[in-house]
Formats: structure tokens, sequence, C-alpha cells
């Protein structure tokens, strides 16, 4: 057996869940080892795309994503996803070929791990035959337990080494850590806070998934309402004092009644400039709290006045524990009133809009309501990054906290395509559904034949307003030239048909009565729909975010 081999059986008995890659000369051997050994494997058309789809995989299903890459350039193909998983704190581990110590002069030369470091990846490296088990398990450790993104180098005349005689056949698996109590006294000044508040609100981000039924029990006894980050959107679904989404893409009337908080409570979320509209969602006076599980975290992007180190579950419960000794629930905030604004208010398709539609370009906002309405509610929503974002956020529900995936930390439009496969593949009994733009599809669109070939039923919702809307809308001021950023119109259907697609062109409600028959039909391919929007002068949530540009 070689290292390339045993670094393949290694991950496969640790329970690497599934490769996404671009198989090259130096990393073919691994690659097969990792097929050989049981972890699924999807050709990807590019590296980046590869990147992406792992950090979906990984944050919808709660293994470990894996990403097979070529020396050099292979890497560096790879790197917007690697950097996108690495703020995102996505365990992903990218196993990339290394050119030999010696092989100074090779075109693939370079410092991988600088790339890796300089996007926030930690940087690994398998570093002889003797080491190659141990470097490895410290790799999915690392990535798994750490949370973090990890650039594995896998030089190539290490590779090619024998394994050492006494390998073992096996591995031990790598024990999950423990879920962090807080700590006593932190414990009791939370709950104090609450006992002192009269309109708490706690806001869950991605590290409170899981923990749903506990910050419920918790908000129940406070009388807190309860609101998520984008990216935990879903988490407290069927909640009457559930709020939604905190931050750009909420509702007037969620804003209001976070802003009239008293009491903000932040478990696993970051609080940053998208969950709390650059801070306006914090009114003076309220308290802040933060629970996460690493010290660095708290008061990151905010003044707290109170940080835990701890779980969101076991914090969520800790503090019942002291709050339940002085009595039981307060109603607080969790008026009658408060519940009915809530049920009638809090949702966009709630409302009021102009329709902004014409004879030949549909309202995003009428377009995406429909849509909800006619596709199956057990579904997983992607959504690319650009002026569009805030239509399928808003107004595509989803069924619980992992049917939203959204690669946004690094900002970069042209994702979506990679995230909606890596995500249809975590949970392939959900219908996958895409929100992007024209310029992002179009960025991505060679992974839409990954899409076809795979037979995915994925639902590619393009919200094609011929530009980069963003820059159109909030960085050009009257006679600026924007010819930069506007495009002919394109026929993105016809593009769609040529992958061996469905694709659709969608001008009014009319046109999508086409989806129904899709549905209908027992789907094996992707349905794109080119969707020519209207413009509504802009998304104010993205005006909202450049502030901090």
């Amino acid at each position: 057996m070689k290292i390339a081999d045993l670094v393949g059986r290694t991950l496969a008995q640790l329970g690497a869940g599934h490769v996404f890659g671009v198989v090259g000369s130096g990393n073919f051997a691994v690659t097969n080892a990792l097929r050989e050994h049981g972890v699924p494997f999807t050709a990807a058309r590019h590296e980046g795309g590869a990147a992406t789809m792992a950090d979906a995989y990984a944050r919808m299903s709660g293994r470990l994503g894996v990403v097979s890459v070529h020396q050099g350039c292979g890497l560096t193909n790879a790197t917007t996803g690697i950097g996108e998983a690495a703020k995102s704190r996505t365990p992903v581990l990218i196993l990339a070929a290394e050119t030999a110590g010696a092989a100074v002069n090779s075109n693939f030369a370079m410092d991988q791990g600088a790339l890796a470091r300089s996007v926030g990846a930690q940087s690994h490296r398998v570093h002889s035959a003797a080491s190659a088990v141990a470097d490895t398990v410290r790799a999915y450790r690392t990535a798994m337990n750490g949370r973090h993104t990890v650039v594995l180098n896998l030089p190539l005349d290490v590779q090619g080494q024998a394994a050492p005689a006494g390998t073992p056949e096996s591995v031990a698996a790598v024990p999950g850590t423990a879920r962090v109590r807080p700590d006593l006294d932190a414990t009791r000044a939370l709950a104090g806070l609450i006992r002192q508040a009269r309109r708490p609100v706690f806001v869950a981000g991605r590290g409170a998934r899981g923990a749903g039924k506990e910050i419920r029990e918790l908000a129940l006894q406070s009388g807190a309402l309860l609101a998520t980050s984008a990216v935990a959107k879903g988490l407290f679904n069927g909640e009457d004092f559930s709020l939604g989404i905190s931050g750009g893409f909420s509702s007037p009337t969620t804003a209001e009644l976070i802003t009239s908080a008293d009491l903000i409570v932040g478990f696993g979320c970051t609080l940053n400039m998208w969950t709390m509209r650059q801070g306006k969602l914090i009114s003076s006076g309220t308290k802040v709290v933060q629970v996460d599980l690493e010290d660095c975290a708290l008061g990151a992007n905010r003044p707290i006045d109170l940080g835990i180190l701890g779980d969101s579950a076991e914090t969520a419960l800790a503090v019942l524990d002291v709050l339940r000794e002085h009595g039981g629930p307060e109603q607080k905030y969790r008026t009658e009133e408060i519940r009915r604004r809530i049920a009638q208010e809090s949702q966009w398709r709630d409302v009021p809009i102009e329709d902004f539609s014409t004879e030949e370009l549909i309202d995003p906002r009428i377009l995406s309501t429909r849509l909800d309405e006619l596709l199956p509610a057990e579904r997983i929503v992607c959504v690319d990054s650009g002026n569009f974002m805030g239509y399928p956020s808003q107004y595509l529900s989803v069924p619980d906290e992992f049917g939203f995936c959204f690669t946004q930390s690094f900002q970069a439009i042209g994702l979506g395509l990679y995230t909606a496969i890596g995500a249809a593949i975590a949970q392939p009994g959900r219908l996958p559904v895409l929100g992007t733009g024209d310029g992002g599809f179009l960025m991505g669109i060679a992974e839409l034949e990954t899409a076809v070939r795979l037979s995915l039923p994925l639902v590619c919702l393009v919200y094609n307003d011929a530009a980069y809307g963003a820059e159109v809308h909030h960085f050009a001021a009257p006679g600026i030239d924007t010819s930069t950023v506007e495009f002919p119109d394109t026929d993105i259907a016809a593009i769609a048909r040529g992958f061996g697609a469905t694709g659709l062109t969608v001008r009014g409600l009319a046109d999508l009565d086409a989806v129904t028959d899709w549905l209908a039909s027992d789907p094996t391919a992707p349905l794109v729909i080119d969707a020519k929007i209207a413009s509504d002068g802009g998304s104010w949530w993205l005006a909202e975010a450049f502030k901090g540009h």
C-alpha cells in the first residue's frame, strides 16, 4: 500500500462523508483510494465548484466535506470556495497534491501553505510515510472538532512511498467534542438580565442549529421573542413568537420588534453587520449578550454586556434551571397583541407592495411568492450572492434550519449553483431550489453539466436583469456610465437546454404554469427558470450592507 492509498483509507475509516474534485495526475491515486474505501465521489467541472459543493455538503449533512485537487493550479482554482468555507467555519478538508520538496523548478511549485492561510484556512501536511496516519487524523480532527477548513498538502514524493511495515489495518474513531456547559457565574448573570428585561429577544445563528428545542423552552420561560440569523433560517418554524430572520432580510414589523427589545441574546450568532443591520437593530440602552463556543468570537463584531463561553443548548438549559427557581413562565414580550402582529405582518408576503411588472418583465417579489406556492414544501433553498438575493431568502419558505444554505461569508457571486449541488447531495430527500442572478449563474454555469450528469431535479431560479445589479443600483451615481456592468439580454433558458436541462423563460405569472407540469413529470434533470425581472429600484438590504463596504 502506498501513502496515497493509506491517506484515502484513513479518511474513509474516520467517516469522511463525500469527496468533490477535479482529478489530475497529482490527486488521482488518493481520490481512487477514497472511492475504493466507500467515500462517494462527485467530479466537478472546476475546482472552485468542487470546494463550494463540499462546503454546502458539510453544512447540510453534519459530515466532513472533502475536496480533491491537483497541485498548484488545482488549489488556486479552488481558493474562493476555500475562503468561503474558512470564513464560515465549515468542516471541509482539502486534499491538495503538492510538488516534491526537491522539485523547485516544477511549473506547479508554489507555497501552498501560505495560500491556504491567506484565505483563513489551516494548512497541514503529510510529512512522511511514518507520520502519514497521524497527520491525516490530526487534519480530520482539526476540521471536525475545531470547525475549521483545512488544506492537507500531500507531497508527490511522500504519496508514492510504501506504507511502513506494521501499519494498523484501521484507525480508532475520533471522538466528538463534549458539549460545553457555561460557567455558573455567567449563567446566573444571564438569568439576572433576563429577569430584569421586559422585552427580551433571542437571536439564534448557525452555531445554535440543533439547540432549537432548548432555546424555545428558555424563550417560553423568559417571555422572549425568537429570531434567527439568515444562515439559521427555519430553526423556529411553527413557533407563534418567531420573528423570522433578523437583519437585512427582516420585514418592517420584525425590525421594529427587535429594535424595541431591551435585551438581545445571541446564541451561536456573531451579531454581525448583516444580522444587526450595522447595529441599527440595537437600541440605546439595550443589553447585548453573546453565547458562543469560542472566546475569540465574543464581542468580535460589537460591544457586548456579557459574553458566555458555552454550547447554545447547554447554556439555554442551565439558564432555564436558574430561572425556574424563581417561578413559572413570564409573559413579558409574548402578549396577544404581539402574537397577532407576528402572524399578520412579520412575513414579507404580508407586506403590501406596488407591482412593478410590465408586459415583458415580472416583479421578482410576485415571482417569488408564486413559486413558494408552487414548489413542494420539502425543499432545500440555496442562495447565490447579488442584488436579487433577498427575494429567495425572504419569500421562499423552508421546512427547518437544514433547509436553507447561504454561502455568503466571502460575498462572492457565482457560488450558488455549486452550493445547490452540494446541498442536494447532502439532503437527497428534498427538492433543491437555487436562487441566483444572471451574472452569478453564468459565472458558474459549467457545473450545470454536473447537475445534469447527477440527474438532479434542481430548480434554478435565475433573476435575470441583464446586469450586475448591485453595481447598477448601489454604486452608480447620476451621469455615471454603467455599461461595464450591463449586458445584452441573454437567453439563459436556451443555454440550459444545451446542457440537457429543461429551460423555461418567464415574463409573467402565466408562464409559471410550466413549473407544475415539470414537477408532475418526476423530473431527473434540472429546471432552469430564466425570469426576466422588473426593477424595484435596487435591494435596500444591500444598501444597508454596503454602508460597511
